[in-house]
């Protein structure tokens, strides 16, 4: 066996191969607001036909979303979310509270969040299920799990993007580029467990040495990283986060979790977490910034204000 050639297992990285793409992430998006019909679902996104039947098809297959004849005569079909996809949704919101912090605001949809339970507007915030305390990427320690290992790396080939697919008024615009370029998010995961250097980063996620140097450059463009220079001859620089880095960590948190739930191996999850705060196991939830309650998407009402119109609202239920 060539261990050169094998990486860690992770949850992070099973949950990208299903949802690291950003065609993908405009449609559940899209889902998310509401939309189901298949024109609706084009005119959301601005994806193509071809690509977005081809990411339909492979979201139905995956099993996160369904389909429902509405219409006989031509028969017509509606694609809904199932449980598993479902349960994308603390995910979907970290997505979203890192958008409205960090990412750019003209030209797009804005949405106003009320959590029926409280009866206040409030913004999803990651918090330790044991403690009730806001989670910080650096109160959070990790330890191997019962199933860590080693696996080979099967990378599918994808059409790298990096710019929305549609006309700028996606809600998540910043974040589903991010999200969606796989490499981009696995060099994330290396440097939040403490990885910074290019060797470091470059073992642990099997990426070739010329795609990595981009996505790094791109990265530290995008404001998420930071280059530090720690040699001089020759030179060599290691990678740290900013602070724009360091809020998108709930976003993958979450994602492993729900990566654990859904492709964790038979032996358990590849990583254990211990909120440094309590010491008790990190069980991370998404609650209400008002009442801290664990938000459900039956208990939360969003007002959708559209990019052209923003006088213009609509009430999304999932």
């Amino acid at each position: 066996m060539q261990l050169d050639h094998m990486i860690r297992t992770c949850s992070i990285w099973r949950a990208l191969e299903v949802v690291g793409d950003t065609p993908t992430l405009l449609i559940l998006e899209a889902c998310w607001l509401g939309t189901r019909h298949f024109s609706a679902l084009q005119e959301r996104t601005g994806l193509l036909k071809a690509l977005l039947s081809d990411r339909l098809k492979q979201l139905t297959q995956a099993g996160l979303l369904e389909t429902r004849q509405y219409n006989a005569r031509p028969p017509r079909y509606e694609y809904l979310l199932t449980a598993k996809g479902r349960d994308l949704y603390w995910t979907s919101l970290m997505l979203l509270r890192w958008e409205q912090r960090w990412g750019s605001h003209e030209g797009k949809i804005r949405i106003e969040l009320t959590h029926k339970t409280c009866g206040h507007v409030f913004e999803p915030t990651p918090a330790c299920g044991s403690c009730g305390e806001t989670i910080d990427a650096t109160q959070v320690d990790w330890t191997a799990g019962p199933g860590v290992g080693l696996m080979r790396p099967v990378y599918s080939r994808r059409r790298q993007q990096r710019a929305s697919a549609g006309d700028a008024t996606s809600l998540m615009e910043d974040a589903a580029q991010l999200m969606g370029d796989r490499w981009a998010s696995l060099i994330m995961r290396s440097v939040f467990t403490g990885l910074n250097r290019f060797e470091e980063i470059r073992q642990d996620t099997a990426i070739a040495t010329n795609i990595l140097s981009d996505r790094l450059n791109w990265l530290i463009g995008f404001g998420v990283l930071r280059a530090r220079q720690y040699a001089t001859n020759p030179p060599r620089d290691e990678y740290r986060l900013t602070r724009k880095g360091v809020d998108y960590y709930p976003v993958l948190l979450m994602l492993m979790r729900w990566g654990d739930k859904y492709y964790c191996a038979p032996e358990g999850p590849p990583l254990r977490l211990t909120h440094k705060h309590c010491g008790k196991p990190l069980d991370p939830q998404v609650v209400c910034s008002h009442c801290r309650q664990p938000i459900r998407a039956d208990d939360v009402t969003a007002v959708v204000h559209e990019a052209r119109s923003h006088d213009a609202a609509t009430t999304a239920t999932v």
